[in-house]
């Protein structure tokens, strides 16, 4: 994934250290889904034992949460980072953009966009900027009700993807993606259809919503913890700048969140440096720790200072949250 941010502001790092960190390793991404999988699984287990229950609620609440932070580990193998060899990257990235409906082929070039133009509104924009600056408040703050998005289906990305079924290409496919790529983000795409088509056809047929619940709806189920973690990369940030320290958080959270997050709280560091893989990214922010601002201590610290600025912005677009430059 080739990401061009020669004119971004850059923190100072020794190659060799930065080569050093950019090295990357299949077992720890091994470990990483053997882990992520089984506790899936275990959650997802007690939530089809307890099926008649109320107990069964919080079960599929923790499924689906677990299940939603399958963008985490898109996140990571759409960066080639989490694997040392391709093909088991690629093999756990289709599988994770599957499940978090990011069609692989689309995703993977519209998510180049977003590193390339961070926040950027002019010329080719970045596409993944809309929960940065949120407009709609109440649509935002919906985002924290489990299935709230299922009152908009038409924002919803299942429906891009049934557009992109029929042919019908978003402007996004149009500007990032390769003429030779868009075939596959058609193909793709009806393949997803056909395996949701296929999943209501079999829950239908055995009178029962628990496969529907198991694999097409747990990401609505399951949102709003996965939504609280992922929104802090940029929300409310400063648009059209090539400084990511300006457009790009860090957060400190606990070390459950930070594995099914894959350690993209280290955020800023993330965007500076995207070919470090997620485990080493503690290591590399002590190495650059006394260049760049101090980070969140916790989501609640997060939420106390930019929430305000989420507000603001809905009435005025340069109430954007000023981050404090100052290091250490």
């Amino acid at each position: 994934m080739h990401v061009d941010l020669e004119n971004w502001y850059k923190p100072s790092l020794d190659k060799k250290k930065l080569k050093e960190l950019s090295r990357r390793r299949d077992l720890p991404g091994l470990i990483h889904f053997f882990l992520y999988f089984l506790s899936l699984f275990v959650s997802g287990y007690l939530a089809y034992i307890t099926w008649g229950t109320v107990w069964t609620f919080f079960f599929f609440f923790i499924y689906g949460t677990i299940y939603a932070f399958s963008v985490a580990n898109w996140h990571e193998t759409v960066h080639r980072t989490a694997f040392k060899t391709r093909w088991i990257n690629e093999f756990f990235y289709h599988i994770s953009s599957f499940m978090c409906d990011f069609e692989g082929f689309r995703w993977r070039w519209s998510h180049t966009f977003h590193h390339t133009k961070t926040l950027q509104t002019e010329d080719d924009y970045d596409h993944e900027i809309q929960v940065s600056r949120p407009t709609e408040l109440i649509a935002f703050f919906l985002n924290f009700i489990p299935l709230t998005d299922l009152l908009f289906p038409h924002k919803l990305i299942k429906y891009e993807v049934i557009k992109h079924s029929f042919g019908i290409l978003s402007p996004v496919v149009k500007i990032s993606a390769p003429e030779n790529q868009k075939k596959k983000i058609i193909w793709n795409s009806r393949l997803y259809v056909f395996i949701w088509l296929s999943i209501i056809t079999w829950s239908i047929y055995i009178w029962s919503i628990l496969p529907i619940l198991f694999i097409i709806l747990p990401t609505y189920i399951g949102k709003p913890i996965w939504f609280a973690v992922n929104v802090t990369q940029h929300l409310a940030a400063k648009i059209d700048t090539k400084d990511h320290r300006l457009s790009t958080y860090s957060v400190r959270i606990n070390p459950i969140l930070s594995f099914l997050y894959w350690h993209m709280e280290y955020h800023l560091e993330h965007h500076m440096f995207p070919m470090v893989p997620s485990y080493n990214l503690k290591k590399l922010r002590a190495e650059v720790d006394d260049q760049l601002p101090t980070p969140f201590k916790s989501l609640y610290d997060f939420y106390k200072s930019v929430l305000p600025s989420v507000i603001a912005l809905a009435y005025n677009q340069n109430s954007y949250y000023k981050v404090n430059l100052k290091t250490k």
